[in-house]
């Protein structure tokens, strides 16, 4: 049996790769390439001697003082991106740090944005470039967000009508009209890179509008569109419905993408730094639990219920 680490290496790990990553991208390639020549153990080390490794690792891992509020509410969209956070609250991560929270469902990404900036919600589910979108005033009012935890890379794909499994590539789409399910998604910036490399401008060649993700497969079954970049368990519901199949995964596109985000606004963490610290340890936990492929009946039966992704 695989030695998995535990919740607490796999973080102090992270924290590691993630100094490293920093200090190879601050590198010219010269020195870069140099530095990889290296290895990752000898690197680490070398860095070490130099940047206080130990203590920043120990500070993270040092225990959350008592929050100052525990009962939190959590914003997500129900699709399987948002995992670790909707299951830490039928599965107990956030009760295990201290927290009364409550996941709260919403039917599109701008219903979480409003939510987040009007701050009916503590914490919220994100695409991950909405934080610093909105951080800068763009699609919203101009509110600071901090984005402590990625939560999940690839797992998106391209599902097209079933009368086009004819297309062979991005050429053939031309004068499609598709959905994606923000502006300022993954899933938008993904779709019009796809088409401008396969020659299709996708501001005139193409149409693409927003569509809340449980309602796209509705949207292909009526033919308003011939296809998404969308994430799941709407690619595959489009399949097991025969109402289309998945052209190309997003991963082929561009591998290891970031997609769905932890996030709560910078006055939030300011307020309630131990309340921060506990959901953020909380999510830490629940995604290493997740990561598990041993842990997916018990997750996949704790978030399909109607008051999480409803499948």
């Amino acid at each position: 049996m695989e030695n998995r680490p535990s919740s607490e290496e796999y973080f102090e790990r992270t924290v590691e790769q993630a100094v490293v990553s920093a200090v190879l991208r601050a590198t010219g390639p010269t020195r870069r390439q140099l530095l990889v020549g290296l290895g990752a153990s000898a690197l680490t080390g070398l860095i070490a001697e130099l940047f206080p490794l130990g203590r920043l690792t120990a500070f993270a891992a040092d225990p959350v003082g008592k929050p100052e509020k525990k009962d939190v509410s959590i914003g997500f969209i129900p699709i399987t991106c948002g995992t670790p956070i909707i299951m830490a609250e039928p599965l107990g991560f956030y009760k295990k740090h201290g927290l009364n929270a409550s996941v709260k469902r919403a039917a599109g990404w701008a219903m979480i944005r409003d939510w987040a900036v009007n701050k009916e919600v503590d914490a919220s589910h994100f695409l991950s470039p909405m934080p610093l979108a909105f951080t800068l005033g763009a699609g919203s009012l101009p509110t600071p967000f901090y984005m402590p935890a990625v939560e999940n890379i690839n797992g998106q794909a391209i599902t097209l009508h079933i009368k086009h499994k004819g297309v062979k590539a991005a050429a053939d789409m031309k004068g499609f009209r598709f959905c994606v399910p923000f502006d300022f998604s993954m899933h938008n910036y993904l779709l019009r890179y796809f088409l401008a490399e396969g020659g299709i401008h996708p501001d005139k060649d193409v149409q693409i509008r927003i569509v809340p993700p449980a309602e796209m497969v509705a949207n292909l079954k009526a033919g308003n569109v011939d296809g998404y970049l969308g994430p799941d368990p709407f690619n595959q519901r489009a399949v097991y419905e025969n109402a289309g199949f998945i052209y190309k995964l997003s991963k082929d596109i561009w591998d290891r993408h970031p997609c769905c985000a932890f996030v709560v606004t910078k006055e939030f963490a300011t307020q309630y730094p131990n309340t921060f610290g506990a959901l953020w340890r909380a999510i830490v936990d629940a995604t290493h639990y997740a990561s598990d492929p041993a842990h997916r009946k018990e997750i996949a039966a704790a978030i399909a219920p109607t008051n999480y992704l409803n499948q």
